[in-house]
């Protein structure tokens, strides 16, 4: 290596350092999904930033999806799979697909992935520690020709209805990286599941979470010429979900950020897992790599 190289390095080693401070001890909720979770080399580096954000003395936490490969699994197994209001309708038979899949292949592939970069993960689901508790989704929808609206059955699809850090915080305590499955019991004894958004967003309000991120398959938040927003407070976030410049798939994403604000996180990011090292581009530098959701 030259001695330029070896200045550059330095340089940004050194304009890291104030970052790595603010984040020293701090809770940090990392929502990965997406592109990002089935691309072998963006995998590689999400897995050494996670390595990395615990050993600069940040304490993360992931949280993961896997709707792709729960739906190859269910083709694979011949299990026909039918969506209502834009989510999976999970039954008897799907769910024990869902759960094999989150709490088993996927999550100990990402806890594999962070070990081998020399992190120290465990993987987890809500039932561990009874760490969280389900209750059954409700979803309203007007049916089209009526226009009156009607209660759709999702089956075993839930959404958090309390939460007990105990168990991560154990976990926390040992310098072990959680990697999180978004499954959890309902009241019922059965097993439900829950959109990995909504759980990341439960998980880091039970811990006062510093930054919750979200790694999606976009930039961010944009403006009406397609341009990244950088920084958004809760009510101009509202008014740009009026005038219709946060639209479509956003809309629900941001709604789950301003939740997870309403439970006492610090501040929500959206940023584009597509992106490697999006995670250390966002905490540790000037600049970011998404939008920043504030109160």
């Amino acid at each position: 290596m030259s001695i330029p190289d070896h200045h550059s390095r330095a340089h940004v080693i050194a304009q890291a350092l104030p970052y790595m401070q603010r984040y020293d001890n701090k809770m940090v909720v990392v929502k990965y999904g997406g592109h990002a979770m089935g691309d072998p080399v963006l995998g590689e580096a999400f897995a050494r930033d996670i390595t990395l954000l615990r050993q600069s003395g940040v304490n993360p936490v992931v949280v993961h999806g896997g709707g792709p490969q729960i739906g190859k699994m269910l083709t694979r197994l011949g299990i026909d799979s039918e969506f209502r209001a834009g989510l999976r309708v999970t039954d008897k038979s799907t769910i024990e697909v869902v759960e094999m899949v989150l709490a088993g292949s996927i999550n100990k592939e990402i806890v594999h992935s962070i070990n081998s970069e020399g992190g120290r993960a465990v993987g987890l689901c809500g039932k561990d520690g009874n760490m969280v508790a389900a209750k059954k989704l409700e979803r309203t929808v007007v049916d089209p020709d009526s226009n009156i609206e009607k209660v759709v059955d999702l089956g075993f699809v839930g959404e958090p209805a309390e939460v007990n850090p105990t168990v991560l915080k154990l976990v926390l305590k040992e310098d072990l990286i959680p990697v999180i499955a978004p499954v959890a019991p309902g009241p019922d004894g059965n097993t439900y599941n829950i959109n990995a958004d909504t759980f990341a967003g439960a998980i880091a309000g039970s811990l006062n979470a510093t930054r919750l991120l979200f790694l999606t398959d976009v930039p961010g938040v944009l403006d009406k010429d397609g341009k990244l927003i950088k920084q958004l407070t809760v009510a101009k976030a509202r008014e740009l979900i009026e005038d219709g410049t946060i639209s479509g798939g956003m809309i629900p994403k941001v709604e789950t950020c301003i939740e997870a604000l309403n439970r006492g996180v610090e501040g929500v990011v959206i940023l584009d897992g597509k992106v490697e090292h999006a995670v250390l581009l966002e905490l540790f530098t000037d600049r970011g790599a998404g939008t920043l959701i504030c109160p």
